[in-house]
């Protein structure tokens, strides 16, 4: 009894921590200290034997996906390539369509392979001139940011090279464009609520008087100065691009060949081999996409990159945070499933009267919510449950889908590392802003989920 009632204490206490700023290293440490004591667990042997490998086992697994993303959206944000984009959406839509520019320069960017990170110190510059000029509240900045580079491009279109999307494939060896007429309905239901809920704050700010006000860290460019070091839009397109088709290609050329589970011999089968690698090998071959779209940047933008020693150097460094608040909170997580009160969660969810692919979607969305990680989530899941969904029979892409899109539900609770990462940088609070973010990537997303579970369970 007292171990069960430790977790959720420990669990509360992580949230509290967050939300008093105390870093996500500490908050989970001392959360998970808080775990093992009340479940008469010996503290040295939880952090050294469950805490410590769980975030060094994420860690590992997947620093070269974190290290590449965070490197080449580090080329694209310092040659402002990223920025070039952004600015060209707003030439074309007018700065009254201020919102949807931010949502579609979020979703083509992390569609394209920028880290969630870059996106948000690339783009707010953007932002809070676009902002100014319509008189729109910064929370509304917040709101469109998360639609475009938070739900839909993150766990919903197929092809994303999300980290999210390739755990997916990594542990459930499936593609990441697995069920993908799934991930479109999911895509468009998320993209679809979200915009209609960020156009009626729009007017609700609009009709509260609600305008722009300035913080007292925001740096407003000259305009002309930016747009005079930014490189063609169309340009700036093309690593964004390739880094998509050299994912995408290769796995629709090998869905219609129909390639065998095994590349044959022989030298004339080499084609075939590397879309049976890129196929196999998500993970890694995201991680070959991304530096391939990094080798193009550093070539096509070479006048607007002062050092590209420095830059890859700064964006290599970039990845640290990320990936750190990431693993630490799996550590948390680890810690969490090692309890009994997590044992008797996994027992309720296997034998629930539910179908299968529901008990997944649930049990992938609490266990994210209690990590306030949606990748974190979803590795924890992955490795403590999926396999019996799996032997339950549900079809390894639908699963794939479904609680990838899951685990983007109540993972931006309110200790969401990326969540206080995001309100730091633009400089609002939860109070202010929180509340957008909970419809857009909590409600609507689940929203997404329980009908791409209806369309998967009544249509196959």
């Amino acid at each position: 009894m007292i171990g069960n009632i430790g977790v959720f204490v420990g669990l509360g206490l992580l949230i509290v921590l967050a939300l008093r700023g105390v870093n996500i290293l500490i908050a989970s440490l001392v959360s998970a200290m808080v775990v093992a004591v009340t479940n008469s667990d010996s503290v040295v042997q939880v952090l050294t034997g469950d805490y410590v490998p769980g975030m060094m086992d994420f860690a590992g697994k997947y620093f070269m996906l974190f290290l590449t993303g965070a490197v080449f959206g580090g080329v694209m944000g310092e040659s402002k390539a990223a920025a070039s984009i952004a600015d060209k959406l707003s030439k074309k839509l007018g700065d009254d369509r201020a919102l949807l520019i931010i949502v579609a320069a979020c979703a083509i960017l992390t569609y394209g392979g920028v880290n969630v990170f870059i996106v948000v110190f690339t783009l707010y510059p953007l932002g809070l001139n676009l902002l100014r000029s319509a008189n729109l509240p910064k929370r509304l900045f917040v709101c469109a940011k998360v639609i475009g580079a938070g739900t839909f491009t993150m766990t919903a279109l197929p092809g994303s090279p999300s980290i999210h999307n390739n755990i997916a494939a990594e542990e459930l060896g499936t593609s990441l464009v697995a069920a993908p007429w799934l991930g479109i309905l999911g895509a468009v239901i998320m993209c679809g609520l979200g915009v209609a809920y960020l156009e009626w704050q729009r007017k609700v700010a609009i009709r509260r008087n609600e305008g722009f006000v300035p913080g007292p860290n925001d740096v407003f460019p000259a305009t002309e100065e930016e747009q005079a070091s930014m490189p063609p839009w169309l340009r700036s397109s093309v690593p964004l691009l390739a880094v998509l088709a050299t994912i995408l290609v290769p796995l629709w050329i090998g869905r219609l060949m129909q390639l065998p589970g095994d590349a044959p011999g022989g030298t004339a089968s080499a084609f075939k081999s590397v879309l049976i690698f890129a196929r196999d090998e998500p993970s890694t071959w995201t991680c070959i996409a991304l530096v391939m779209g990094t080798v193009i940047a550093l070539l096509l933008f070479r006048p607007h990159v002062t050092s590209a020693r420095d830059t890859l150097g700064r964006g290599a460094a970039s990845c640290a945070l990320p990936l750190l608040n990431t693993a630490a909170v799996i550590g948390f997580g680890t810690v969490v499933r090692t309890t009994a009160v997590f044992d008797t969660f996994a027992d309720l969810m296997l034998h629930s009267r539910l179908p299968p692919l529901v008990s997944a979607a649930i049990s992938v969305n609490i266990i994210s919510g209690i990590v306030a990680s949606a990748s974190g989530g979803l590795s924890i899941w992955m490795s403590s449950l999926a396999q019996y969904y799996l032997d339950a029979g549900v079809p390894p892409e639908v699963l794939h889908r479904v609680v990838t899109m899951a685990a983007g539900g109540l993972d931006t609770l309110p200790h969401c590392g990326a969540v206080i990462t995001t309100f730091t940088i633009v400089g609002v609070t939860h109070r202010e802003a929180y509340k957008d973010v909970a419809v857009v990537s909590v409600v609507i997303p689940i929203v997404a989920v329980i009908v791409v579970l209806a369309a998967a369970l009544f249509f196959g």
